[in-house]
């Protein structure tokens, strides 16, 4: 294990190097004796239940940091309102570096679509340093059921439920816009996070669900669920024989990707170190093999790209909620 000793002339080489794609620039050095990051323990928080998505991710980056940068990074679950609760506490945290959270698109980009101007998280409250991955989401149902495909739920005969990972979420938007958008008599019921909403398919006590195609792989392969669309813009290599929306002419296209933040002001050499440490961990055959055993899609890019994206699918979910009717707030 390694641990990087910073000084103010690394520091300022650093940022003469642009070696972080974070906004701003700081002389100030990291950890609690002005000398180098980590300095002990960090705290990772993250807005989900344990075994979803963002759980997962969060603990492979979390065992990569600590590998690489020599002090423990722990996983803190926060889970509620799409990671919102999670983000506040970051947001309020010192910008030390001490207290950093992997955070998800769907809380900055569909989240606002759903809440009150109030209640909105903006991008702009913390800093980004740069990017994790990307998945895609599938519309799953019990083996149980005779649905194979969009067209058959048309046909159900009854209110389709639709588990989702929570209000403003990419699970419910796009679940919300293929049930709008076909015609399909349907009901969402809200979870906290992919694990429960997975729970509750298995259990029968929900008839479909959009998931992200990690949480559902599994039981996919199994034959416990069946696959009814993917909303990428083409056919995913995880799951080559499913048709997406698109294809079933059901104009919907919502993924999800994550990324690193720290409280907003957190020094350059502190960003810069924990971007350094991910860029590292990236490289590892065990993250790699983590990204193709949970089907995800390297978005590994700095963070002024991140917010750039962000700012783009935020006018485009708006565009699409308008355009279709939809109510996210419930």
């Amino acid at each position: 294990m390694r641990k990087q000793t910073l000084s103010l002339a690394a520091v300022a080489a650093g940022t003469a190097l642009a070696l972080s794609a974070c906004g701003g620039v700081s002389t100030s050095t990291g950890g609690d004796d002005g000398g180098e990051y980590p300095s002990g323990a960090v705290e990772m928080y993250v807005g989900a239940d344990p075994g979803g998505s963002s759980d997962l991710i969060s603990r492979q980056i979390a065992t990569g940091l600590t590998d690489e940068l020599g002090e423990t990074f722990s996983v803190i679950n926060r889970s509620g309102s799409n990671g919102a609760l999670a983000a506040a506490e970051v947001e309020q945290a010192e910008p030390d570096g001490n207290i950093i959270a992997i955070q998800n698109a769907s809380l900055f980009a569909i989240t606002p679509l759903a809440v009150a101007e109030e209640e909105v998280t903006s991008i702009d409250d913390f800093d980004v340093v740069g990017g994790v991955s990307r998945d895609d989401y599938v519309l799953v149902t019990s083996a149980d059921n005779d649905w194979a495909t969009i067209d058959d739920l048309k046909g159900a005969g009854k209110k389709v439920t639709y588990g989702t990972t929570g209000v403003g979420t990419g699970s419910q938007l796009s679940c919300g816009l293929t049930y709008s958008t076909a015609g399909i008599d349907s009901e969402a019921v809200p979870f906290d996070g992919g694990a429960p909403a997975l729970t509750a398919l298995l259990g029968n006590q929900v008839d479909t669900a959009c998931l992200q195609v990690g949480e559902a792989r599994e039981n996919i392969e199994s034959g416990k669920l069946t696959p009814l669309s993917v909303y990428a813009p083409e056919r995913i290599d995880a799951l080559p024989d499913v048709p997406t929306a698109t294809e079933q002419g059901v104009d919907v296209e919502v993924y999800q990707y994550r990324f690193m933040t720290t409280p907003k002001g957190t020094p350059q050499d502190v960003k810069d170190a924990i971007w350094e440490g991910m860029q590292a961990t990236f490289e590892t055959e065990e993250y790699q093999a983590f990204n193709e055993a949970n089907s995800l899609t390297p978005m590994e890019v700095p963070g002024d790209e991140v917010v750039e994206a962000l700012e783009t699918d935020k006018q485009r979910y708006a565009d699409l909620v308008e355009q279709y009717d939809i109510n996210l707030a419930e």
